[in-house]
């Protein structure tokens, strides 16, 4: 069984292009998605924040002052939280925010993500998006009939001349069918394959 996705700006399609059922016909599993997202959102956080508690500030080995007879409250150490200068009680420490998922939970989720993009009408296909020149100009002119106020442009392999032809326009992304992560997916208000990614996208999902 197959689904058809829409063609534009194709002159060697029949307006459509089709591809599996398996992969871009199932249904919307948000739950499994929004664990999809929150996973790649969380991975990238760097959780490089630290601070110093009372065995990291330097000094402090030393009692200020006697243990009795001075009139003020007893004291061991400089380095206790509540001096200035002292270490902080709970202090933040170098962690990982990464979540784990395994393969098959990765692969039904970004099929329901193709799915949905496909249903909503936000999934298109052209073989006419690449450039024989990396003009921001060209890829403008390409994109002119395309709505949507973030377009994502899918790809077989990294094509120089698009991606340098991107970087000026701020509402553009392009990436990789292999690469291409479940934020960027469902960020886009559309996304634009080339045939060759869709039938990458087939093989890494079937």
């Amino acid at each position: 069984m197959s689904v058809q996705v829409p063609a534009i700006n194709d002159q060697d399609s029949a307006g459509v292009v089709d591809v599996a059922e398996a992969v871009f016909g199932q249904g919307f599993n948000e739950t499994l998605i929004h664990q999809l997202v929150t996973k790649y959102l969380a991975t990238a956080r760097a959780g490089t924040k630290a601070q110093k508690n009372r065995a990291d500030v330097r000094g402090g080995g030393i009692k200020p002052w006697r243990q009795k007879g001075t009139g003020r409250a007893r004291s061991g150490t400089l380095s206790s939280p509540i001096w200035r200068s002292g270490g902080v009680t709970f202090a933040a420490q170098p962690r990982s925010f990464d979540q784990k998922i395994n393969k098959k939970m990765y692969k039904v989720g970004i099929r329901s993500i193709f799915s949905e993009l496909l249903r909503q009408d936000r999934l298109v296909a052209s073989n006419d998006i690449t450039l024989s020149t990396p003009k921001t100009k060209e890829l403008v002119q390409k994109l002119k009939d395309v709505d949507g106020k973030r377009i994502l442009i899918l790809t077989d392999n990294l094509d120089e001349n698009l991606i340098l032809a991107s970087r000026n326009i701020p509402y553009v992304e392009v990436a990789t069918a292999a690469n291409v992560s479940p934020v960027s997916l469902v960020a886009a208000d559309k996304v634009i394959a080339t045939t060759t990614a869709l039938k990458q996208i087939e093989e890494r999902l079937a």
